[in-house]
């Protein structure tokens, strides 16, 4: 994402991406414009948060039109860097891992998996569609000189902390952590964890203790009031 989008809330950042998409679908299908009231039926996000969210970038829409959808098509893939690949790091080849590989953001082009890492002997060498697995002990000669600065973490506990100081020292700028553990970094670094565990626990008690009528959830987990 580029430096402009640096000043908007991170609840705001955490949307856009889910915008892009709807917005891909949109233009896909040849539809030319679009409301915010149809925005927010696609996505799940109410009417007034779309508007204010498009609002820090200025005059996206025409009150009485809608938004152009060519327009806000070029608008994000130039704010969110889609015409730049993002290569990206795997560290952890178990099912989780292996399911990354497979899938290795298909639908996403400018999002690859570059290359992964593990410390079973029977998986190392090999390729899992076409991303090489290399050992753990390769990490910091494989990265040097690299250009990847994002990571996805899917190993065990015990061993994320130790995994993350040596991306530290590898350059990785960002850190998406599927593991239970909370990562001590420095300032510069962005980690966003993924705790499927409590992710479905928070699901299960929101089913149980508030009403459609109460919250609305938005399809990326932010809750709106």
């Amino acid at each position: 994402m580029n430096q402009e989008t640096t000043k908007i809330p991170q609840a705001t950042a955490k949307r856009l991406p889910l915008y892009y998409r709807f917005i891909k679908n949109l233009y896909a299908s040849g539809k030319q414009r679009v409301s915010s009231k149809e925005l927010s039926e696609a996505v799940k996000v109410d009417s007034a948060t779309i508007r204010r969210d498009f609002s820090y970038f200025g005059a996206l829409g025409k009150k009485g039109y809608g938004y152009n959808v060519n327009y806000l098509l070029s608008f994000f893939r130039e704010t969110l860097d889609q015409d730049e690949l993002t290569k990206v790091v795997l560290i952890g080849v178990g099912n989780l891992g292996t399911a990354f590989l497979h899938y290795n953001f298909i639908k996403n082009n400018n999002t690859k998996i570059e290359m992964a890492f593990e410390v079973d002997e029977s998986k190392v060498g090999t390729e899992i569609s076409d991303v090489p697995v290399h050992h753990m002990d390769e990490l910091e000669e494989k990265l040097k000189g690299m250009d990847i600065e994002v990571a996805i973490l899917t190993v065990p506990a015990s061993s994320a902390q130790n995994i993350t100081d040596r991306l530290v020292s590898s350059k990785i700028k960002g850190i998406l952590n599927f593991t239970p553990a909370r990562l001590t970094v420095p300032d510069h670094i962005r980690v966003h964890h993924i705790d499927l565990a409590v992710e479905l626990q928070s699901l299960v008690y929101f089913l149980k203790h508030y009403s459609g009528e109460d919250t609305e959830m938005s399809q990326d987990g932010i809750v709106t009031e």
